[in-house]
């Protein structure tokens, strides 16, 4: 029996899409994982076509169902939520730069079947050495096990459940942004649930490794930040 939707999309970043992908198939609990390619360029979609028999994933390309040119997570988002409510199960979004372990999704299953008011959940992100990186560095002092917050949640690896997402309207969401982390986050607070992040389940993120040109950000600020503010890239 189906106990989530998983969703992850895809633009260009092969290698570590493939990851992504092969970490979540090895996956101990019986889920729907559904690759949405975002535009990538056409050796990627027949990489993707190539792989879906090994992985068991269903594959959309978004290029042969809309014609907005990427991004389009908006459309993403509410895709995927129609699919999780159509089903009656979690939506669980891991973005195409993070590695999964065997029993990540079960974890996030069933810390929600066993707490009420979840709105959303997120593994915390940790580097190949374990320690806690981006997106999550404002929780690296804590020693706790489960932190109920208030800020934002990444959607590295973050669950949303069934509850929250029939209580929300994803058509708000505006086309100009090319992120929803934090709008979503903000959603699950104002409609009464709680928020949380799990110190004890860690997922290997490899920051910006789905964007590459946001490696700038390190290598080349000056270059990047022209992108982001000239080209009106990466809007929150």
């Amino acid at each position: 029996m189906i106990r989530a939707v998983v969703v992850t999309p895809v633009k260009n970043s092969l290698e570590t899409t493939l990851d992504t992908i092969e970490s979540i198939y090895r996956s101990n609990v019986d889920l729907k994982h559904v690759v949405f390619n975002d535009f990538s360029d056409k050796n990627v979609r027949e990489e993707l076509e190539r792989n879906q028999s090994n992985f068991g994933f269903d594959l959309v390309n978004l290029e042969d169902v809309i014609k907005t040119p990427s991004p389009n997570y908006d459309y993403v988002l509410r895709e995927s939520k129609k699919l999780a409510i159509s089903l009656k199960v979690p939506l669980i979004i891991i973005e195409s730069d993070v590695i999964v372990d065997e029993d990540t999704i079960a974890k996030l299953l069933d810390f929600t079947e066993k707490t009420e008011g979840i709105g959303m959940v997120g593994a915390i992100t940790v580097d190949e050495h374990g320690a806690v990186n981006f997106p999550y560095l404002k929780f690296k002092g804590e020693k706790v096990p489960v932190i109920k917050t208030e800020r934002s949640l990444s959607f590295c690896c973050t669950l949303l459940s069934s509850p929250f997402l029939n209580s929300i309207d994803l058509n708000t969401l505006e086309k100009t942004k090319d992120w929803y982390d934090t709008i979503i986050s903000k959603m699950s607070i104002e409609n009464n649930f709680q928020n949380f992040v799990l110190t004890t389940v860690k997922v290997w993120h490899r920051p910006h490794g789905s964007r590459p040109w946001k490696q700038l950000k390190y290598t080349n600020p000056i270059k990047y930040y022209l992108q982001k503010f000239i080209l009106g890239r990466d809007k929150i």
